[in-house]
């Protein structure tokens, strides 16, 4: 009966623990961004132009220098970007009154085949003048239509004819 007993009580501690470790684990929220970026690099160096695209997608014709730039990409699409002092490096200022974004991805094409795909925004206002006057500022919201699967994706925010200027990275 003792035995019995015993057995009894263990089961009963070992499911009130059970239920109250499982209770007090919470079930992680799925994260819906794609990319999550800190910082962006300018276009320099042997990226400059047309020698050295990265995904199909040529340099500045210039070096640039960039202040800052975060953003974010959700799974649907969704981008947001702000750039701070995204200037030429030779002036100091920004002479380009609209910028716009290209997301690119690896992806899987219909034979079964890797592929880059990039699609772009509209195009955004951007700031002209000196970064120490707020040139080169820019805000672009936009929802682009992403393939599926979007691998490894960068994000540029480039010249109204899709020249990049800055790119996700450090």
């Amino acid at each position: 009966m003792k035995k019995t007993l015993f057995v009894l009580m263990a089961l009963v501690l070992l499911t009130t623990s059970a239920f109250a470790y499982g209770s007090s684990m919470q079930t992680p929220k799925p994260n819906p961004n794609l990319l999550e970026f800190g910082n962006m690099a300018p276009v320099q160096g042997p990226y400059v132009g047309n020698a050295n695209p990265i995904r199909g997608i040529n340099g500045g014709g210039f070096p640039w220098l960039i202040s800052s730039g975060k953003g974010e990409l959700n799974v649907n699409g969704k981008l947001e970007i702000q750039v701070k002092g995204l200037v030429l490096a030779t002036t100091g200022s920004n002479p380009i009154p609209e910028f716009k974004a290209i997301v690119s991805c690896r992806s899987i094409d219909a034979s079964g085949n890797a592929s880059i795909v990039n699609v772009s925004t509209g195009l955004f206002p951007a700031t002209t003048g000196p970064a120490s006057l707020g040139g080169g500022d820019a805000n672009i919201e936009a929802t682009v239509s992403l393939p599926h699967p979007c691998i490894a994706p960068i994000v540029f925010v480039t010249s109204p004819t899709g020249a990049w200027f800055a790119a996700t990275g450090n």
